[in-house]
This record gives structure tokens, C-alpha cells and sequence, in this order.
């Protein structure tokens, strides 16, 4: 690429430091324009140098610099980092004078890009970049590295490794037919194609972990009003959030907290309580409530130790009975009225944990089966096989279609040169995940998502 770009690389607002980032084949000689520093402008690559940003005759700001020469750079373009004091004005001041001198604004994810277009990083690599600075815990971080690092393309280089080994196989046969092994070549690929899908659904199977390392567990507290709900989600964001009283219906619209779990996002949402009201601001809210757990992947339902089941119960647990759920018999400190075995005939598949949330009895018990409904496996070894993107998991779920519709064929005795086009799609398809068969379209679209200095 011929141009080059500029962009403020560091977030928005004050802080210590903020770095404008140049990339392109006239990054340094921009740089020797604007900075007073270097002895005679001689830039060391990979040194460090302290000076000023000036304009004719006025200092813009004291920096540190670093000039990183091509192709050993993360766009494997000459690079040139300027570190100035963090204030936006100065950020500013210093970009415009960059562009002044020739570069122009970087689009979203353009430094990235060009990281992938030059050869330093594949696509899934690329879109790990954005999932490591958009991790929201240290297992999502972990997974987004290894990513990074080229785990997962490396996985997905294996498998159309063995598909490209079918392919060799079904080209020899066509060029070079021999209809006295007929039988045991087909016999042969349907083998090998059955062991790749199973690799590939063994990938998909990890999409619905890798959601919610990324995006999180939407956990919805429900209940009739006074059971403990509120007191509950103080107990497990560990502050008093939510406001907790004896009258019921003081929680009247949906309060969210996020928290991390065993390393997992969780979004927890305290839900109105559950019941008949004429007041107009607690009916809204108990609607807003049951969005809520309509919507959760999970569902903690409430109830109290001291009563037994009442209807309004009853009409949550009908409710819920199709979604994952954690029953938390609450207030065990006092005596037990509740008919446990009418819950679990109601709920057959519902995990119940007795808790006194008032003598913080049972609190990590919850953790225990949060995890334990969501999380399989150790995730942090096991990282290259996590699907954390969509785009992936869609593309998965083609390639491994393509490869049932070829093992179908086979099975039929279809002419080998029906069952290559299936191969081919399914070695195409993953090919887009790793953006070795993907169009300008797509890597487009992914760019896009990214920030600006990226």
C-alpha cells in the first residue's frame, strides 16, 4: 500500500499517556518534519527518543517516540509510535500536524487490516485482536490470546489438511478410474470424511461456551416480591446494590449489575417482584420482569423456606419450567413449610439450593451451579477449540452440511465428481474462517467492527 495512515491509538479521554500511531512508507519522514529530538534526525530503529512535536516554532508537546522499521512491524509497514502526554487537545494537535504532512485519518481496524492483507496475521487471527480488547474477563482474555497466537487457525489448517487428502484421492480416481477398487475407495472416503465431520461438530459443539465467554450469561432473579431476590443479587455482586426492605413490591422496574463468575461474564438482572398489583409503575415493572426472564439463558426462581407454594409461585414455575433453572430455596433459617418434591415433579430438570442469603449460607453453591450449567471442560487448555465468533460457527455449520451431503453421495454411489463439488465447498468454506477464500466483502465487514487506531 502506498498511502499512509494515522490515527490516535489509545482511548478517548485524559490518562498518563496517548500514542498517535503512522503507518506506511512515509511514516519516518513525517516524523523527521515534526519532531526535534533526534541528533541531526538520525532515528535509531527501535530506540526510543525523547523530544518535541513542533510546528515551525512552537512546541506542540514533550514525547517519546519509536520508529520501527518494515517489515518487522504489526502492519509490516514502517511504523512510527509518538507517546505524548495524554490529554486530547495535545492527541489532537499532534494527528493534525501528521496529516498535514501527508498521511491521512485510518479507517476502523485499517492498522489490523493491513496486518492481514500483508501476510502477518490470517482473518480469525485478526478478529481475536478485537476480542482480546473488547474481553471482559480472564477467560475470555485467555481464549482471544490463544486465538491470537494462531491456535484455532492452526486447528482449522488440519482439518482441510484431511480434506485436502480426500480431494487428492477423488482427483487420482477421476483422471485414473479403476472400477476393481470402486467399492473400497468409497468405502474409504466415507471413513475419512465421517472422522473429519465429527472434528468439525466437535468445534461447533464449543459455539455456545465461546457465546458466553464473549458476550456473557444473561441471569434473570425472579419471584413473588419479598422472598429475597434483591438480597440475593447484593450477595452475589458483593455490594448493596439494590435496595432491600420488608414491604413487598419495593423493587419496581429491572435493576442489571454485571459480575464474573469462575471467570465468566455474567449479567445478573433483579426482576420486580411477581404478583396482582393495581399500582400502575409495579405492573409496568413486572412486565419489564417477565421480558426479562423470557429472554435469560438462565432463570434463578426464589422462594421462601418459611411457606409453602402459593399460586403466584405456581405461575412462575409454569412459566419457566422450558428454560434453565436454578431454584433457590430461600430464608432455611427459619422452619421449613415448602413442598420441595412439588417443585421438582413441576421442574423435573430445575437445580435446588437451600440458602439463608441473610447468614450468607449457600451463596457459592449458586456459583458452583452457574458454572456447572454453562462451562464444560477447562476451557483455558482446551482455548483453540473454543468458537467465539458467530461468522466462524456459521461457516462451520456449512462445511460440516457439505461434508453430510458428500458422505450422502458416497453412500449412493453418486460419480465421484458430484461428491468433489461437496468437498470442495466444505474446504472452501472453512477457507473463510481463516481468510484464505474469503472476498473483499467480508474482510470489509469484519474491519469494520473495530475501533479507530486499531
Amino acid at each position: 500500500m502506498e498511502d499512509t495512515i494515522a490515527a490516535i491509538s489509545t482511548a478517548m479521554g485524559e490518562g498518563g499517556i496517548g500514542i498517535i500511531r503512522i503507518s506506511g512508507n512515509r511514516a519516518l519522514d513525517i516524523l523527521i518534519e515534526i519532531f526535534d529530538g533526534a541528533k541531526n534526525k538520525k532515528i535509531k530503529n527501535r530506540y526510543f527518543n525523547y523530544g518535541k512535536i513542533v510546528k515551525g516554532k512552537e512546541t506542540i508537546d514533550e514525547v517519546l517516540i519509536v520508529y520501527m522499521k518494515a517489515p518487522n512491524t504489526y502492519t509490516c509497514e514502517d511504523v512510527v509510535e509518538i507517546n505524548c502526554h495524554g490529554s486530547m487537545i495535545s492527541q489532537k494537535k499532534i494527528l493534525a500536524l501528521v496529516l498535514e504532512k501527508g498521511a491521512r485519518l485510518a479507517e476502523p481496524g485499517e492498522f489490523t487490516k493491513r496486518a492481514f492483507i500483508n501476510g502477518r496475521l490470517d482473518l480469525s487471527q485478526a478478529e481475536a485482536v478485537i476480542d482480546l480488547i473488547k474481553a471482559k474477563t480472564e477467560v475470555g482474555f485467555d481464549v482471544a490470546v490463544n486465538h491470537l497466537e494462531g491456535g484455532f487457525s492452526g486447528v482449522i489448517a488440519d482439518i482441510r489438511n484431511d480434506l485436502l487428502d480426500v480431494l487428492a484421492q477423488i482427483t487420482v480416481n477421476i483422471d485414473y478410474p479403476d472400477e476393481d477398487i470402486e467399492d473400497v475407495l468409497y468405502k474409504t472416503l466415507e471413513s475419512n470424511l465421517k472422522l473429519i465431520k465429527t472434528r468439525i461438530d466437535e468445534l461447533i459443539n464449543t459455539a455456545e461456551t465461546g457465546r458466553i465467554i464473549t458476550e456473557g450469561i444473561n441471569v434473570a432473579i425472579v419471584g413473588k416480591p419479598n422472598v429475597g431476590k434483591s438480597s440475593l443479587m447484593n450477595s452475589i455482586i458483593g455490594e448493596n446494590r439494590v435496595i432491600v426492605t420488608d414491604i413487598p413490591g419495593t423493587t419496581r422496574d429491572t435493576i442489571e449489575e454485571k459480575v464474573s463468575i469462575s471467570g465468566i461474564p455474567i449479567i445478573l438482572t433483579d426482576t420486580a417482584g411477581i404478583r396482582e398489583s393495581d399500582n400502575e409503575i409495579e405492573k409496568h415493572g413486572i412486565m419489564r420482569s417477565k421480558d426479562k426472564f423470557n429472554q435469560a439463558d438462565l432463570v434463578i426462581l426464589v422462594l421462601d423456606n418459611s411457606k409453602d407454594i402459593e399460586e403466584e409461585d405456581l405461575v412462575i414455575l409454569k412459566h419457566i419450567k422450558d428454560k434453565k433453572v436454578l431454584v433457590i430455596i430461600n430464608k432455611t433459617d427459619l422452619k421449613n413449610k415448602i413442598n420441595k418434591e412439588k417443585i421438582q415433579e413441576l421442574i423435573p430438570n430445575a437445580t435446588l439450593i437451600n440458602t439463608s442469603i441473610k447468614n450468607n449460607e449457600g451463596i457459592r453453591n449458586i456459583e458452583i451451579a452457574i458454572e456447572k450449567l454453562f462451562i464444560k471442560g477447562n476451557i483455558k487448555q482446551n482455548s483453540s477449540y473454543t468458537v467465539n465468533n458467530i461468522r466462524h460457527k456459521n461457516l462451520l455449520n456449512k462445511a460440516a452440511s457439505s461434508i453430510s451431503d458428500g458422505i450422502e453421495q458416497i453412500e449412493n454411489f453418486v460419480p465421484l465428481e458430484i461428491v468433489e463439488i461437496d468437498i470442495n465447498n466444505s474446504y472452501r468454506e472453512l477457507g473463510e474462517i481463516i481468510g484464505e477464500t474469503v472476498d473483499d466483502e467480508i474482510i470489509d465487514r469484519v474491519f469494520s467492527k473495530f475501533c479507530l487506531g486499531k
